[in-house]
């Protein structure tokens, strides 16, 4: 059960809480989780000693993420083919937060993965919410200077795998928009040409989605040759349509009106570089409803 109250601390703040626990997680049902048990233990709480509620919530999600991070993780090894996370209808409100938008995309939180559990909470916590040390060593159980050396070491390794270009929102829509055109039209040199030569495409059906790549496809001509094969086996069936996914432009794919999958790209010079891919259906439960997020509140 989730509280009604709208005076309620955990409902003026749920948004940003679960924005906090789906960073860290990169899935919405995960986060979703997160929340539930979170709000059992608020609940329980005397609130006469909270004396700062959203500091005490985000430390409170914190903790539950932290120990379900642990456990995913061990999941996921297990996963069939690519893990990547599990996307969100965002609406272009979430744009406009440019350091918001950046660290959701797909792109960002595919780089996120790649921490330990313990690096992803204290960089999620510090440079994207921007908590002091001091909040975040509670939060995570370890001193401050401990937290200092983890955030450092985290970031580093972000800052060596993210994409470095800053793509402005109206370029990567512009992308999107030819991307959708070629793929539509059939048009293999269109194709090739909204696509860096060294482009790398990732797909993530958990085994679920027949015809999906199991393995990252690699080059403009092999990727254009491989969508477009996709495209006339399915025929007039099958369209690509924009959307707006994890803050950035994106596009979903549906077959006779349906959502069988969606995808979000990295952007440089005029073209794709990176496209993720999700096709399992298991995770494309949250395209739907726009979903409500925030850094602040």
């Amino acid at each position: 059960m989730v509280p009604t109250d709208d005076d309620d601390p955990f409902v003026v703040h749920r948004r940003l809480l679960f924005t906090v626990a789906y960073q860290m997680l990169g899935s919405a049902s995960d986060a979703e989780d997160v929340l539930q048990e979170s709000w059992l233990r608020w609940s329980a709480v005397d609130r006469s000693q909270v004396r700062e509620p959203r500091a005490y919530l985000v430390r409170l999600v914190t903790r539950q993420a932290l120990n379900h991070l642990r456990t995913v993780s061990r999941r996921r090894e297990q996963y069939v083919g690519a893990w990547l996370p599990e996307p969100l209808l965002t609406s272009r409100d979430v744009a406009d937060d440019v350091e918001l938008a950046d660290n959701l995309s797909i792109a960002m939180l595919t780089v996120l993965e790649t921490l330990g559990p313990a690096e992803r909470v204290v960089f999620v916590l510090r440079e994207v919410f921007d908590v002091p040390y001091d909040e975040i060593a509670d939060a995570v159980g370890k001193s401050s200077v401990a937290v200092r050396q983890i955030a450092h070491r985290a970031k580093g390794h972000v800052s060596a795998r993210r994409p470095r270009i800053r793509v402005v929102r109206s370029e990567h829509e512009e992308v999107v928009q030819r991307l959708v055109t070629a793929l539509n039209t059939g048009d293999l040199q269109g194709l090739m040409d909204v696509l860096a030569p060294d482009v790398v495409a990732v797909s993530d059906s958990g085994g679920k989605a027949p015809g999906a790549a199991r393995r990252p496809v690699v080059g403009a001509e092999r990727l254009a040759r491989y969508l477009l094969g996709a495209m006339a086996k399915a025929g007039d069936t099958l369209v690509a349509v924009p959307t707006w996914v994890n803050g950035q432009a994106g596009i979903r794919m549906e077959r006779d009106g349906q959502l069988v999958g969606v995808a979000g790209f990295a952007v440089a010079d005029g073209r794709v570089t990176r496209a993720y891919a999700i096709a399992n259906p298991d995770k494309l439960g949250r395209l739907d409803a726009v979903a409500e997020l925030s850094r602040h509140s």
